[in-house]
C-alpha cells in the first residue's frame, strides 16, 4: 500500500514512511492510494469473530507486507487489551464506551497501535531515534504518553494549552517522566497544533526524525475504525440500520468511521456533533469552509477551530458536497445545552455521561428524527472522572476514582512553559 499527500505535491510513500514522517513534505496529510471493500462474507459472519480478528481484517490492507501478519496480530492483541461495551441509555439509543483503556480515553487504541508499529520499525535501528511531537486538546496527550512510555528509540514531546485541559488530563501527560516530556503552551490548542506542523517542515530539525502521534498520523487515525466494527458486531442481531454520532474536534474518529463504511461496513448515517467550535456545521450550511480560532468550552477535547482530518473526509467523497450530505450531518451545541443533556441522560436511567458524550447524544437525538426506525449510537470518548469538575456539580454526584486515574493523582507535574515556536525549537535543540 502506498500513501499520497492530500496536497498532491510530495512523493508517494510506504506505510512505514507515512508513519515515521507523520506529515508529507508539502504539509499534506497522507491518504491511502486504494480502499478495497471487505468481502460480504466477512460481514455475514462478523458475530463469530473476535475483536482481534475483526481488527486484523480491517487494517491489514493499509499495512500491507511492511509488518508480517503474525507481528501485526500481536500488535493488535496488545492494542485491544480492554473492552468496548455498547450500553443502552434509552430505548434505541446506545453509548459506545471507548474509555476502558489505560488512560480512560478512546485515543488509547490509536496511541497503542502507533507506538507498537513504530517500535517494530525501530527494532534494528540501534543508533537512531524518533521524536514524537504531539499537540493535545485534552486526551491525546495522556494516551500518547501512556502508549509510548518506555518505547525504545522514541522520545515524546507533548504540547498542550496552559489552563485549557482538565486537572486529570494534565496529570496524565506531565507526570510519567522517562521518555515523555510536556510543554505547556501559552495559547489554545490550535497554537499547539500549528507549532507541531511547522516543526515537521523545518529543515533545521530534520536530525530529530520528527513524527506526530496526533490523528494526522495514519497509524493513530486508521485503528479508530475498529470501534465501529465492534459496535456493528454487537448490534447486528437487532437487524436495524445504524446511525453513529461522534463528538468531533479534530474529526479523526468520524473520519475513521467513514473509512469503515468505505470498507463495506453497513452504517446508515454519521453525525459530527460539535460544541460551539462550529467550522464544519457552518460549512455544511453554506458550502464555504471558514475556520475560526477555537473557543474554550466544557468539552475541551473538541475545542478545535480548524479540524485537520476534515480534508480526509472530503477526499473520501471526492469533494462532492451533495453526496457527502447523504451520509453526513453536523450540529453544534452550547455548554448550557451540553449540561442539560448530561442531566437528562442521568435522570433517564442513571447513566453518567461526560460533556463530549453528551454533545454526541444531542446530535444523535436531533438526527434520529430523520431516521425514526434506526438504532442510534453515540461515542462516549472519555471516562466521566476526567471531567469531574463539570460532571459532579451538574449531576450532584460524587464519582469514585478509578485505579488508572488514582495512580497519577499524587505524582508531581513536570512541564516546561513556552509561548513561541522559537522556544519549541530551542527546547528540541
Amino acid at each position: 500500500m502506498k500513501y499520497y499527500s492530500l496536497n498532491h505535491n510530495a512523493p508517494n510513500v510506504s506505510f512505514q514512511e507515512a508513519v515515521i514522517q507523520g506529515l508529507a513534505s508539502d504539509k499534506g496529510l497522507y491518504f491511502p492510494e486504494n480502499i478495497t471493500p471487505l468481502p460480504q462474507a466477512f460481514f455475514d459472519t462478523i458475530e463469530n469473530l473476535s475483536n482481534e480478528e475483526i481488527a486484523f481484517e480491517a487494517i491489514k490492507q493499509f499495512v500491507g507486507d511492511e509488518i508480517p501478519a503474525d507481528v501485526l496480530k500481536e500488535i493488535i492483541a496488545d492494542t485491544l487489551c480492554f473492552d468496548f461495551p455498547v450500553v443502552e441509555v434509552e430505548k434505541g439509543i446506545y453509548s459506545l464506551e471507548l474509555f476502558h483503556g489505560p488512560t480512560m480515553a478512546f485515543k488509547d487504541v490509536g496511541a497503542r497501535f502507533m507506538s507498537r508499529c513504530l517500535a517494530y520499525f525501530n527494532k534494528d535501528k540501534k543508533d537512531s531515534k524518533n521524536t514524537v511531537l504531539v499537540a493535545t486538546s485534552g486526551d491525546t496527550g495522556g494516551a500518547v504518553a501512556s502508549g509510548f512510555l518506555g518505547v525504545a528509540g522514541v522520545e515524546v514531546i507533548i504540547l498542550y494549552p496552559s489552563g485549557k485541559v482538565s486537572d486529570i488530563q494534565e496529570k496524565q501527560l506531565t507526570t510519567l517522566g522517562q521518555n515523555i516530556k510536556a510543554l505547556e503552551v501559552d495559547g489554545v490548542f490550535d497554537d499547539c497544533q500549528d507549532m507541531v506542523k511547522k516543526a515537521f517542515l523545518d529543515d533545521s530539525l530534520k536530525h530529530h526524525n520528527l513524527t506526530s502521534a496526533n490523528s494526522i498520523n495514519i497509524a493513530r487515525w486508521l485503528p479508530q475504525m475498529f470501534y465501529f466494527f465492534f459496535a456493528y458486531k454487537e448490534l447486528k442481531k437487532q437487524n436495524k440500520e445504524l446511525v453513529f454520532s461522534c463528538p468531533s474536534g479534530n474529526f479523526g474518529n468520524i473520519c475513521a468511521g467513514i473509512m469503515a463504511k468505505k470498507l463495506g461496513l453497513p452504517l446508515l448515517h454519521f453525525v459530527a456533533s460539535t460544541n460551539v467550535n462550529d467550522t464544519v456545521p457552518r460549512f455544511l450550511a453554506s458550502g464555504f469552509y471558514d475556520p475560526k480560532p477555537s473557543k474554550a468550552t466544557i468539552s475541551n477535547a473538541m475545542d478545535v477551530g480548524n479540524p485537520s482530518n476534515f480534508i480526509r473526509i472530503q477526499e473520501m467523497y471526492h469533494n462532492d458536497l451533495a453526496q457527502f450530505k447523504k451520509d453526513f450531518s453536523s450540529y453544534t451545541f452550547t455548554d448550557e445545552e451540553t449540561t442539560e443533556a448530561m442531566k437528562t441522560i442521568y435522570n433517564t436511567n442513571g447513566y453518567i455521561a461526560e460533556p463530549h458524550g453528551a454533545v454526541g447524544y444531542l446530535g444523535l437525538k436531533k438526527e434520529l428524527h430523520n431516521y425514526p426506525n434506526a438504532i442510534g449510537i453515540f461515542l462516549e470518548t472519555a471516562h466521566p472522572i476526567k471531567f469531574l469538575d463539570v460532571v459532579e456539580p451538574a449531576l450532584n454526584v460524587k464519582l469514585p476514582i478509578p485505579a488508572q486515574i488514582e495512580s497519577v493523582m499524587d505524582k508531581e507535574k513536570v512541564s516546561t512553559k513556552i509561548k513561541t515556536y522559537e522556544e519549541l525549537k530551542a527546547f528540541l535543540g
